[in-house]
């Protein structure tokens, strides 16, 4: 019987998770399995993997093979670099304490880069925060210019209101004299005309 090591989906529409499963080859994805070995979850970042460590080298080492996307979770969680050190102390090219000596340095730097990363997004959070948070005081301290600026024309539109009535006022009183005026020059004209007419 072919074992193969490989991901079963739940979850729903757009956030799945899954559960790292030894099955036969020839079962549907989601159907019957030989063995649950773990989780994958990608929704968080970065992504959850919780795999007995133990059960899932020990599987390898039978023979079952890993589908693509559970060889790469199982090789950054270090199993098949563990059976490669496995392999080398059956070889004889290294002694079981230096095979868990360099194990054990693998996983420190590992977990260290994880750390980094988690360290890396945290801050990166953070600056899209206060980034966010200062272009939001900007962006109100602009309305606020705005409202001062609307309100304060509505104070200088009374004043010149005032100044354009008060112009007014000094038109309409000019404006009579003027129009008393235009008829007197209006009869001098007819008057000039019937003079000049009785001269001929």
């Amino acid at each position: 019987m072919a074992t193969k090591i490989r991901l079963q989906r739940f979850g729903k529409k757009g956030k799945p998770f899954f559960h790292v499963v030894v099955a036969d080859s020839r079962s549907p994805r989601d159907g019957k399995f030989i063995e649950r070995l773990g989780s994958y979850n990608p929704n968080t970042n970065p992504a959850t993997i919780d795999l007995n460590f133990d059960k899932t080298l020990d599987w390898v080492n039978k023979g079952a093979e890993p589908t693509d996307t559970c060889r790469a979770i199982l090789s950054y969680k270090g199993v098949l670099y563990k059976k490669h050190l496995e392999g080398g102390v059956k070889k004889g090219a290294l002694t079981a304490e230096q095979a868990e000596v360099k194990f054990a340095e693998w996983l420190a730097a590992k977990d260290g880069r994880i750390e980094g990363k988690k360290d890396g997004l945290t801050k990166s959070k953070d600056e899209v925060r206060k980034a966010a948070l200062a272009a939001e005081s900007k962006k109100n301290a602009d309305r606020a210019a705005a409202l001062a600026i609307k309100n304060a024309p509505v104070v200088e539109e009374v004043v010149a209101e005032e100044e354009v009535a008060v112009e007014e006022t000094a038109a309409a009183d000019e404006a009579p004299v003027a129009t008393e005026e235009a008829p007197a020059t209006e009869e001098a004209t007819p008057a000039a005309e019937e003079s000049k007419e009785e001269e001929a």
